[in-house]
């Protein structure tokens, strides 16, 4: 099936310690859970992508075969379609906690192991945002999957990462949607002002926020080291040092701590890199994973 799903969680704790309401995580699937339930690959979302997003990029000769693996696409907190700022009746807009990325992952372990009865997974599979939660996936639940492919994403947001975030975030909150659109138009950017009228802004400052203050080694006393010595499943890092919206050198840090397979992107177009070099990355996904 690949009709939109929601996993219903009841009341959710967070980090923080505030609660989100009638929590609702959505998903999709392809592909057929094995009898042995040993080939479920988990893709987990970049920022504000969708899980109709992600199964684009699931299928024979892509980034991950449903024909070899039962699939499940998540929608993370905060992306409009799981609970979020903008769809919550009970804690709309602002009144929506904020959440970090360490919560999407606990709402998706919830989603495995509650809706599906899961107890261990083949993989978890993220680009950008969802490299992230990759990372923190293999370090808060390092025995629950034998591979983890993170693909542009970090364990560790740095300095000039936040300064990005913080600025978009500013820029939501201080400019309205019509002047946003105004400016793009005015920059000869027709598709980039269409976009700018379909964004739920608080959607898109939750998420950011939590990428902002993506840090796994937190429960750690901040040491990467120690987090690094939790990973127990095979680690596929897929980088660039041309990105300039991912800060590389954690994830490349990371990768050498615990010998991990690297892939190093040209990064000739930058974080989109996983868009541009498929020829290169979805046969490499696809070798790590039936290795």
């Amino acid at each position: 099936m690949e009709e939109q799903r929601t996993a219903r969680l009841g009341e959710f704790p967070l980090e923080s310690g505030d609660l989100v309401q009638d929590c609702r995580i959505g998903y999709r699937t392809r592909g057929r859970l094995n009898p042995s339930k040993s080939n479920a690959v988990l893709v987990v979302p970049w920022f504000q992508g969708e899980s109709g997003q992600l199964v684009r990029h699931v299928g024979r000769g892509k980034l991950v075969d449903c024909s070899r693996y039962f699939v499940i696409a998540v929608d993370a907190l905060g992306n409009g379609v799981s609970s979020s700022p903008s769809n919550s009746d009970a804690q709309r807009g602002r009144d929506f906690p904020t959440f970090t990325i360490r919560d999407m992952v606990e709402s998706e372990y919830q989603l495995v192991t509650r809706e599906f009865g899961l107890t261990h997974l083949h993989a978890v599979v993220g680009i950008s945002m969802g490299g992230m939660q990759v990372f923190q996936w293999v370090t808060a639940y390092p025995h629950f999957m034998d591979k983890g492919v993170s693909i542009v994403g970090s364990p560790q947001s740095q300095a000039d990462d936040r300064l990005r975030w913080r600025a978009y975030i500013a820029s939501l909150q201080e400019t309205s949607v019509g002047m946003r659109v105004r400016l793009a138009l005015s920059r000869g950017m027709p598709r980039t002002a269409f976009k700018e009228l379909l964004i739920e802004p608080q959607d898109h400052e939750r998420q950011g926020q939590a990428i902002a203050t993506h840090d796994v080694a937190t429960p750690f006393d901040g040491s990467m080291t120690r987090a690094a010595a939790r990973i127990r499943a095979e680690l596929l890092v897929v980088g660039t040092w041309g990105d300039r919206e991912v800060n590389p050198k954690p994830a490349f840090e990371v990768a050498r701590m615990v010998n991990a397979e690297v892939l190093e992107l040209d990064g000739r177009c930058g974080h989109q890199a996983p868009s541009c070099e498929q020829a290169t990355l979805w046969p490499a996904v696809e070798r790590f994973l039936s290795r």
